[in-house]
């Protein structure tokens, strides 16, 4: 299986938001914060929503 190929990345603070395409050939849309330590990711189905979430996110380091 070829590994996840990111695009159309942004940065929000500490969260990088990107999209790729699932080995299902679905477009999916990934929220992931970068700080040392956080953990914090989600996938969506939506740009937007993904966005969002990037928007509201807190650490807790």
């Amino acid at each position: 299986m070829r590994p996840n190929r990111f695009y159309n990345v942004i940065r929000i603070g500490p969260v990088k938001v990107g999209t790729y395409n699932n080995g299902r050939g679905q477009t999916r849309h990934t929220a992931a914060c970068t700080a040392p330590g956080c953990g914090f990711s989600t996938d969506h189905r939506d740009r937007s929503a993904a966005e969002l979430t990037a928007r509201t996110h807190r650490c807790d380091t």
